[in-house]
Parts: C-alpha cells; sequence; structure tokens
C-alpha cells in the first residue's frame, strides 16, 4: 500500500490483473501484475483514490467494488485508450495507456452500473438470443424441408406449413426426416414457451414501472424497446440534449469533415447497438403503418416517407425518437405528438 498514489490504472482480465500506480506528479511508481486475490485486497487497504479501468466485460463489477471501498471510478471506453497506446501492445504499456487516457481533462467516461440494471440487461440479452436461436432453428427447418419440395415462407407465423407437411403421412417425406423434423419442432416449442414468458415479464414491467410507461406511450417503441432504454442507457440526465442521446447511440451521420467543408456519411453506429436497432426496427414498423394508410397526421414524417427511401427514413425517424425518449425522461411528461 502506498499513501501517495493519486490513481490506480488496472488492465483488467480474467486472473491477472496489470495495476499501474500513479503518483500525484504524474510518475509512474511502479506497473506490475497482481493476482484477482491480491488486487482485490489493493482495493481494500488502498488510500481513497481514482481507479481507472478500460470498459469492458467485468468492468461494471470491478467499479461497484472501488466504489464501496471510497475510491472515485474513471471507466474509459476502449475506442479513447487505443490512441495512448505507446509501440507494442502489451498489459503493461496498456495500463500505462489506461493511466494517460484516464487523467485527460476533456477525456468521456462510462458510468458505473448498478447491479439490478446489469440484472435487467441480462433478461433482455437473454430474451434475445432465445429468439435468435428459434429464428435459427426454423430457418434451418425450412432448408431441411425444402429438399424434399416442402417450401413455407420465412417467420415463426409460418411455422404450421413445416407442422403440417410433417403430420401428413401421405407425403413423400422419409421416416428419418419426419423423426428430424420432431425433433426441431419440440425444441421450437420449447423456446417459444421461454419467450413468451421473458416477454409477458417485460411487459408486466412496463406496465408497473412509471418510466417504462411513459417511453411506450412514443409511437414506435414497445415494452421490450423500453426495457432496452432501462437496461443499457445511462441516467438520460447526464446527456445535456436529446442530440447527444442520439449521436451515443450512433444514430447521426459519420463525419469526415475537413478545411471548412462537411462532409456527412451514413450512421456512425458508434453507440449502443441494442437499443440503435430496436428503434430502427420500431420506426420501420411506423413507417409501414404510415405507407399502408398512406398518410400520416404528423406532416413532418408524411413528407419524410415520401421523399426518402424507407431505410433513410427509418432511421431518421429513429434518430427523432431516440430524442423523444431524452425528452419525455428528463421533463417526466408522456408523449404528445406536435
Amino acid at each position: 500500500m502506498t499513501t501517495n498514489i493519486s490513481m490506480l490504472a488496472v488492465d483488467l482480465s480474467k486472473g491477472s490483473f496489470q495495476v499501474c500506480a500513479v503518483g500525484s506528479d504524474g510518475t509512474v511508481l511502479y506497473n506490475r501484475a497482481l493476482s484477482r486475490a491480491r488486487f482485490s485486497a489493493l482495493l481494500a487497504d488502498q488510500p481513497a483514490c481514482i481507479v481507472a479501468m478500460e470498459a469492458c466485460a467485468t468492468s461494471h463489477h470491478w467499479g461497484r467494488v472501488a466504489q464501496k471501498n471510497g475510491h472515485e471510478v474513471r471507466i474509459v471506453p476502449a475506442v479513447y485508450v487505443k490512441p495512448f497506446v505507446k509501440r507494442q501492445k502489451n498489459d503493461r504499456a496498456d495500463a500505462e495507456a489506461i493511466a494517460e487516457a484516464a487523467s485527460r481533462p476533456a477525456m468521456r467516461f462510462v458510468a458505473v452500473k448498478s447491479a439490478e440494471t446489469q440484472g435487467r440487461a441480462v433478461a433482455f440479452r437473454t430474451h434475445q438470443c432465445l429468439v435468435r436461436q428459434r429464428t435459427q432453428l426454423i430457418n434451418a427447418l425450412r432448408g431441411h424441408l425444402a429438399e424434399f419440395g416442402v417450401v413455407a415462407p420465412k417467420g415463426p407465423a409460418n411455422l404450421k406449413v413445416l407442422e403440417e407437411a410433417l403430420a401428413d403421412e401421405t407425403g413423400d417425406l422419409p421416416a428419418e426426416v419426419r423423426a428430424m423434423g420432431a425433433i426441431y419442432l419440440d425444441q421450437i416449442a420449447r423456446l417459444t414457451d421461454v419467450i413468451e414468458r421473458l416477454g409477458d415479464e417485460l411487459e408486466a414491467a412496463s406496465r408497473t414501472d412509471a418510466d417504462l410507461q411513459r417511453l411506450c406511450t412514443i409511437p414506435g417503441i414497445g415494452p421490450v424497446t423500453a426495457g432496452a432504454v432501462a437496461a443499457f442507457a445511462p441516467e438520460l440526465d447526464t446527456f445535456d440534449s436529446g442530440r447527444n442521446f442520439a449521436a451515443w447511440l450512433g444514430l447521426v451521420p459519420r463525419q469526415r469533415s475537413t478545411g471548412g467543408k462537411a462532409r456527412l456519411g451514413s450512421v456512425s453506429k458508434m453507440g449502443q447497438t441494442d437499443i440503435r436497432r430496436l428503434l430502427i426496427v420500431g420506426a420501420m414498423s411506423v413507417i409501414r403503418w404510415v405507407v399502408r394508410k398512406g398518410g400520416s397526421a404528423n406532416r413532418w414524417l408524411a413528407n419524410l416517407v415520401a421523399r426518402k427511401p424507407k431505410m433513410v427514413a427509418a432511421v431518421a425517424l429513429a434518430n427523432k425518437m431516440a430524442r423523444t425518449i431524452w425528452a419525455v425522461t428528463t421533463k417526466q411528461e408522456n408523449y404528445r405528438m406536435a
């Protein structure tokens, strides 16, 4: 334990932690590897200082441990640490780079998530993982049966076509194919039961939580998207404006500007993937509804759909939905159509 340490920069791993201790004048006091137990003991014994680490799978856990021991936690996004790595990449160089990045006055940090917030994220990602697995099984079954002339459209709604083909004993399907198909259908049915149960839990949470209810008043946002915002987004009060929140989600153009000339490309995709994807999906559902109805009371949206391709319009609408999420959350008001 050293009393004149002002920052501990840590390159996290599963069992070995590279710790770079920095003094108040910026000099490196030591840079050595510690075991998991010794690193935990260091956080408990070290007087309060800044603990800096790179954003990764375990950074929020160790951030909470450091906060419990009175330390100030600075979690730096990995993309902001990379420019400070000197020459070869190794654990010592990474720890020094984290210390350098965390000491920059204009650096942006990741807020430490609570265990409850990460628990909601686990529930959401479990739901999405099971949906992907079910889609994989359905597509595999569609592909196998297509080899025998049984063709069905995509999606769980058309699974009945495959079920009927497998159940038809007068058909040309071999017995082995029917047996394998039954295994597929059994696994799909089990996944569907769990997916529906998790979906019901997400919907029940949106009915009891005032913040989630408020988000669900926005067109194109349902219980799943609202739950994703609650699970993955930091406190929206930390953003100065809705535009900053949309930029955090990666829903703003990628800039390649220089010499006073503004060059804007496609969306940056530099932010939170889950929320961005769900917002675009929700925006596309709103646009499909507008196209079917032949127009919308929202003049901005009607003009956008009339002028732009659907996907371009969906991304623009998703950007607006992100700014609306920030507005209704920070102002504690339900959505009102302008």
